[in-house]
């Protein structure tokens, strides 16, 4: 059962005046009860500042819990005895205030918010460019997936199997792992950060790491990594874009303290173009510049003016 109730997750956030549904509008208890679901909210980091890593870490647990509490609470998208996949980031051998994997702290929250809906199983695993041993380790994911109780699955490039895309442009078919797609439910939880290649890293390219033949996506990275965001749209419901963390340069690698800038900041939502459109604008880009999100909006996978979906924003302390 759910350790943190909605009520007291309602009050406890009014009490410390952190919950808002635009820029200087404030909720009251009362009224945070009866709200809408939001389709997007994004959560900012009100409190302390000069935080030490630890401190970052345990805040953005605290700011995803408030995000996924604004879309209407895990339940709206975990049913008990559901079978959920966690998608972040783990594709390199890099410590997590690098910021080149997704902070394992929002994973570990979102894992343990699954379990408190009722999953049966929740698994967490992505197909690492750098040897996955290492980079499930250095991440902090692994440590912290076990602690929650989630299975944390190191994919076997041998059970990758061929797939037809029907809806696709350009990828007609590509070895998917089948293992995520019979899960119930993909909660896709990618950091932001930069890419030599496809400009950005955030919710849509991020699904680069259930599939292999990866360089067949160099071709044409904005029609391709489009035609997986579609494939993967009937299992994939929910997104959170990390960006406590982002890497700003020399990425998708980094490893470069002086290129990491902290904006203490997330969003959550249904809508993954959306979604990379508040990325691209957090980064410091036009989101209309970034291929991928021009021809998700095209193929109708989500708005490029995501604030056209009336976001919550959350200050949370």
């Amino acid at each position: 059962m759910n350790k943190h109730s909605r009520r007291e997750f309602v009050v406890g956030s009014a009490a410390a005046g952190v919950l808002a549904l635009r820029p200087g509008a404030l909720l009251s208890a009362a009224a945070a009860e009866s709200a809408q679901p939001a389709e997007m909210a994004i959560a900012k980091w009100s409190g302390e500042k000069n935080l030490a890593n630890e401190q970052i870490d345990q805040a953005a647990a605290k700011m995803v819990e408030q995000a996924i509490e604004a879309l209407g609470g895990m339940k709206r998208f975990v049913k008990r005895g559901d079978v959920v996949w966690v998608k972040p980031n783990i594709g390199w051998d890099r410590a997590p205030e690098t910021a080149a994997n997704t902070n394992p702290e929002i994973v570990r929250k979102i894992i343990q918010m699954c379990f408190d809906a009722g999953a049966k199983t929740v698994k967490m695993g992505d197909n690492p460019v750098h040897v996955a041993q290492k980079t499930y380790e250095s991440s902090g994911i692994a440590a912290v997936s076990k602690a929650a109780g989630a299975r944390v699955v190191f994919l076997d490039k041998s059970r990758f199997r061929d797939m037809a895309l029907p809806e696709a442009e350009k990828v007609k078919e590509i070895p998917v792992y089948p293992e995520i797609l019979d899960a119930d439910l993909v909660i896709n939880v990618p950091v932001l950060k930069h890419h030599v290649l496809a400009t950005l890293t955030m919710c849509m390219k991020n699904y680069m790491g259930v599939i292999e033949n990866r360089r067949f996506f160099h071709q044409d990275l904005p029609t391709c990594i489009t035609d997986i965001s579609q494939f993967m749209k009937p299992k994939a419901r929910l997104h959170i874009l990390d960006g406590v963390r982002i890497l700003t340069d020399h990425g998708p690698s980094g490893g470069k303290l002086e290129d990491v800038r902290t904006t203490m900041t997330l969003a959550a939502g249904t809508d993954i173009v959306a979604l990379d459109a508040w990325g691209a604008e957090l980064i410091g880009r036009k989101p209309a510049d970034i291929g991928s999100i021009v021809k998700g909006q095209e193929r109708g996978l989500g708005k490029i003016d995501y604030r056209a979906l009336a976001p919550r924003e959350l200050a949370v302390s």
